[in-house]
């Protein structure tokens, strides 16, 4: 009687291996999830906690583009909601490289070191992008929109506004550009993984100033046109880099032979 014939063994390539292979259950990787999440949700918390000590300088920097424009405190604790809002996007803010180091640690065990290196400076990129967007709404969006709004009636009606609608305006509108700005990482994360290549990107060009233009009303609280122009034609030019981040990434990436034998098995 013949033996039995020993299972085929294949050995993947060392590049393809996790960084750390160590097998984890499902019921472990959530338990990781939740830890980090839960870490994460903590860092947002005494981010607002410490921003709340401060909230009132805070308060007085979000006032400033606004010049001489009064505010006004319409009903009884008015002012203390503003604070815990304002308190609570500034934290959230605070704690975002933190948020995006959890995200980034759960992930990364069960990528291949290949992947390791591309998604790191991906997340780096994010959180400086978001960073950029705040500062672009900071610079450009807000004075635009503000000058456009307080100009439109200045000869027939004072501006006196409520402070938490101008609080909620200012912070929506630097948060939803802080979004928008991922655009490229999203452009990137795509090329990287070879789901779209960068001339079928630049072929969508005309869909994506479409999209841009609605987004630009969507995300514009004050939905005026200056605004909405500038943050569409934003977002139309941080396509315009993703899409040159994606043609770099593909020039420097090493071409995988469409036919390539699969790895040679060993006994």
């Amino acid at each position: 009687m013949l033996p039995a014939p020993e299972p085929i063994r294949v050995n993947p390539q060392p590049e393809q291996l996790p960084p750390n292979d160590v097998e984890m259950s499902l019921v472990d990787h959530l338990e990781e999830l939740r830890q980090r999440v839960f870490r994460s949700l903590i860092a947002i918390v005494l981010g607002a906690l410490a921003c709340l000590l401060a909230v009132k300088p805070l308060v007085r920097l979000l006032e400033e583009p606004a010049g001489s424009i009064r505010f006004l405190q319409l009903a009884p604790g008015e002012f203390l909601f503003v604070s815990f809002k304002v308190a609570g996007y500034a934290g959230l803010t605070l704690a975002i490289p933190y948020v995006l180091y959890q995200g980034l640690a759960f992930v990364l065990p069960g990528l291949t070191q290949n992947e390791r290196r591309l998604i790191a400076p991906a997340v780096a990129g994010s959180a400086v992008l978001f960073f950029a967007g705040i500062a672009f709404s900071w610079w450009a969006l807000i004075p635009a929109a503000l000058g456009f709004l307080v100009s439109y009636g200045a000869d027939v009606v004072e501006p006196i506004w409520s402070i938490e609608r101008y609080l909620d305006f200012v912070l929506l509108l630097m948060l939803s550009t802080g979004l928008a700005f991922q655009l490229p990482v999203l452009q990137l994360l795509l090329g990287l993984f070879g789901l779209v290549r960068w001339k079928r990107m630049l072929s969508a060009w005309r869909w994506v100033v479409l999209i841009a233009a609605l987004a630009g009303a969507v995300l514009t609280p004050s939905t005026d046109p200056i605004t909405m122009s500038l943050l569409a034609g934003a977002i139309s030019g941080l396509f315009f880099v993703g899409v040159a981040l994606v043609a770099a990434v593909e020039r420097f990436k090493p071409e995988t032979p469409p036919n390539a034998p699969p790895p040679a098995a060993a006994g």
